[in-house]
């Protein structure tokens, strides 16, 4: 992996030349702007607003532009020469138990590689006093122009490091929460207990992004001059008012879903992936889905034949047990005569 940036870890008076790498990557789909009526890329030039002319990336710097409007020139030099001892380290200021970190502060993630083999042993001495102590380190470093917060903890066999707000970039949730009065009753508190437990947890190695696999295929099936597939019809049933009703419908289906065959309905699944459409392909799926059309049709047919045949069989059946009593009793009566002759 590519590292974005290098310098140490302040542990004490022990440093750790480190390499920073991004620990995360995207999968999201991007688009160009294009012109609707040639599909020509829409592209955007830099221009000096004094000179009314444009300029290459080698003419471009940075400025802070002051309350008056004056604008400040700030070098790469300027930045790299900080007053901060954070320029190009990474200091650890406290240990503190992981769960002190507000999720909300939480930002983006970086694996801390060693850089070299003199930093060996103090990255495993870092990483194994985590481990061992069960906490996490708070940091100080500066990244792109600023100085950040960050938070030390063991991935496996690395030290990865997130990202952190400062405290006061966290917005109060004043505002949030509704502002009427409600009553919550026991009875609905065991049903979303009910639902929870019911839905049970998940295994987050099988989430995927579904959205993206369906772009997929429309890019996919557009891309080879095919309609692209339909979007399912949206569930059918009106807005249910009752939350207890809401509830117990929830626990039921989620039940249901649970034990369905094979894990129906618990199972996440991946969209199929659109293949490159094969000669012969197209009319062998047809003609297999036409046989097992037919098959189906055919199938109540022949359950009916088959109940027909074996009414009948059982009338015949009857009609000849019916006629060989008939006849029985005929010679019964006849001998009886004789007799009595």
């Amino acid at each position: 992996m590519r590292s974005i940036w290098n310098g140490a870890i302040s542990f004490g008076l022990v440093s750790i030349p480190i390499k920073l790498v991004n620990a995360t990557e995207s999968h999201a789909i991007s688009f160009r702007q294009i012109h609707t009526e040639d599909n020509g890329r829409i592209r955007y030039r830099k221009v000096c607003e004094l000179d009314d002319r444009e300029v290459s990336q080698d003419e471009i710097g940075k400025g802070y532009e002051d309350a008056d409007g004056t604008i400040i020139p700030i070098t790469d030099d300027d930045l790299s020469h900080l007053p901060i001892p954070t320029a190009r380290t990474i200091e650890i200021v406290a240990f503190v138990p992981a769960d002190r970190i507000d999720p909300l502060q939480m930002g983006a993630a970086y694996y801390l590689a060693a850089s070299g083999a003199p930093a060996a042993k103090p990255y495993t001495l870092l990483r194994e006093a985590l481990k061992r102590s069960k906490k996490v380190a708070i940091a100080k470093y500066a990244l792109r122009g600023r100085e950040r917060l960050g938070m030390l903890r063991v991935v496996g066999d690395a030290i990865a490091m997130h990202g952190l707000l400062w405290p006061d970039e966290v917005r109060a949730p004043e505002g949030v929460a509704p502002d009427a009065a409600v009553t919550i009753r026991d009875k609905e508190l065991d049903l979303a207990d009910a639902l929870m437990d019911t839905l049970g947890e998940v295994d987050l190695e099988d989430l995927h992004d579904e959205y993206r696999e369906a772009l997929e295929e429309v890019i996919a099936a557009k891309a080879t001059g095919e309609a692209p597939p339909e979007a399912p019809a949206p569930a059918t049933g009106g807005t249910v008012l009752d939350l207890m009703a809401a509830l117990e419908s929830s626990v039921r289906a989620a039940r249901e879903s649970r034990e369905a065959p094979s894990g129906a309905g618990a199972e996440v699944r991946s969209l199929p992936r659109r293949a490159a459409p094969k000669a012969t392909g197209g009319k062998k799926s047809t003609s297999t889905a036409k046989k097992t059309a037919a098959a189906k049709k055919a199938e109540p047919a022949r359950k009916s034949t088959a109940k027909t045949a074996r009414s009948t069989a059982g009338a015949k059946k009857t009609a000849a047990s019916k006629g060989t009593a008939k006849k029985t009793a005929a010679a019964k009566k006849t001998a009886s005569r004789k007799r009595s002759a």
